[in-house]
């Protein structure tokens, strides 16, 4: 079975991950220095400079379905390409924090867009056997653009002086151009095709150029399916009862992403490492150990992911928060030394990119309906990145050095952190089904039932 297209044009579709992670965790080497120049206070910094990107992924997020659903897939992954190249220019030459917020929020808009329509297409274009693996692709670039980010951060520091924020945030519309040209190589997705077009003969083209042995009965699968979700003769709500429990995991798995702490770890990585006794340079260092720990380990749970399964991940990457955070809290307490609470740091990098890091963007794309998952990806990711902006946006009131509420010491921060963790793992055991191997088309009779 000739299976070189699908990979090829998953690889190619997860870049847009790539520049996700790049774009996400690039602002932590301008978050200093930007403070500095504009002499922004904590809360204006919060909102304007370092959530701003995350409120536009919010934006992106809600609404990205619509597009997707509309104009089909690969449309969509062309406009994200471009959005991520006008906010990294845009924001590199910014002249003030108005103008500098305004593209990091198109960029943003790119992010949200784009952890609903790449996972989508993904897993539309995946057999069961392999869509664990293909999915958490999308995840693997969103981790290896966060190491890129966190080595070009480091490397550029210095280059332009006091504009070195702006060559940091400015280089990323290279790999967004190159990105956008790839996506022209690339097929719509064939569920597409069939359930938005009717165009059954071009679906099924697509389908053998992909490894489909039987196209036939994979249409005849895809197009059942559909009836099944028409049965009763007028389109179906996506806040139907019927949905209740796909919607419940999706809100779950993503509101706990978020809860662990992830995001707020990653952006302020250096602010962190200062307060725990490291200069300025070796934070920036540090923040590398960060991002190729967590890639590292995003190739483990690439690995597992449809051998364990997902849920297996889940409790595995819980136990792992648990005790890192719980740990981290512990040693800013007890003023422990850097080395010991960036051992546990690491460690909680490691437990999130085997667990949630690896199943969340597999997980929401393969529980909806083929029906409502455009709108079910995006209500996934948005509830996702809405977590994730609070965070970033309640983050300097708490952290920052001059009036942050816990300035002196953030242990409690951890501690909360380390709590939400345990209601995880109470949650992953109680409610979370097991996915891997399973056709989306049963899936949908499962879980809809």
């Amino acid at each position: 079975m000739n299976k070189s297209k699908l990979v090829q044009w998953s690889i190619v579709v997860a870049l847009a991950g790539f520049i996700f992670g790049f774009d996400t965790v690039v602002i932590s080497g301008a978050n200093q220095p930007i403070k500095e120049l504009w002499q922004t206070t904590p809360l204006f910094h919060g909102f304007f400079i370092m959530s701003m990107a995350l409120w536009g992924t919010v934006l992106g997020a809600i609404f990205g379905g619509i597009p997707t659903e509309v104009f089909g897939r690969k449309t969509v992954l062309l406009w994200v390409g471009i959005l991520f190249a006008v906010s990294a220019v845009g924001s590199a030459l910014a002249t003030g924090p108005y103008i500098f917020s305004f593209f990091r929020f198109i960029g943003g808009v790119g992010i949200g867009v784009s952890s609903v329509v790449a996972p989508i297409y993904i897993s539309e274009i995946s057999t069961p056997v392999t869509r664990g693996r293909l999915g958490a692709l999308y995840q693997f670039n969103i981790v290896f653009g966060i190491l890129v980010a966190f080595l070009s951060n480091y490397f550029l520091q210095g280059v332009g002086g006091e504009n070195d924020w702006r060559w940091m945030l400015g280089v990323l519309a290279f790999p967004a151009t190159i990105y956008t040209l790839l996506v022209f190589g690339v097929s719509e997705s064939p569920r597409w095709l069939i359930t938005k077009k009717n165009d059954l003969a071009k679906a099924k083209a697509i389908m053998l150029q992909i490894g489909v042995t039987d196209a036939e009965a994979e249409t005849a699968a895809i197009i059942q399916s559909n009836q099944h979700e028409n049965a009763s003769g007028k389109p179906l709500a996506f806040f139907n009862p019927k949905h209740k429990k796909i919607i419940y995991l999706a809100f779950m798995v993503a509101f706990f992403n978020q809860l662990s702490g992830i995001n707020f770890i990653l952006y302020y990585a250096p602010e962190i490492l200062e307060k725990a006794g490291l200069a300025a340079k070796e934070s920036l260092f540090n923040s590398i150990a960060i991002g190729g720990v967590n890639l590292i380990f995003t190739f483990v749970g690439l690995y597992l992911i449809d051998r364990l399964g997902r849920k297996t991940l889940l409790v595995i990457g819980s136990w792992g928060y648990i005790l890192s955070l719980s740990m981290v809290s512990w040693a800013f307490y007890s003023h422990a030394g850097p080395v010991f609470l960036m051992s546990f740091l690491l460690l909680f990098i490691a437990a999130h990119a085997i667990g949630q890091g690896a199943v969340i963007w597999v997980f929401i794309s393969e529980i909806f309906p083929n029906k409502i998952r455009s709108a079910g990806q995006s209500f996934g990711s948005s509830i996702h990145w809405v977590f994730a902006a609070l965070i970033t946006l309640v983050t300097p009131v708490f952290l920052d050095k001059d009036n942050g509420i816990f300035k002196e010491n953030p242990w409690p921060i951890f501690a909360f952190f380390a709590g939400m963790m345990a209601l995880q793992l109470v949650w992953v055991f109680t409610s979370v089904p097991e996915t891997k191997g399973v056709s989306l088309e049963e899936l949908e009779k499962t879980l809809s039932s």
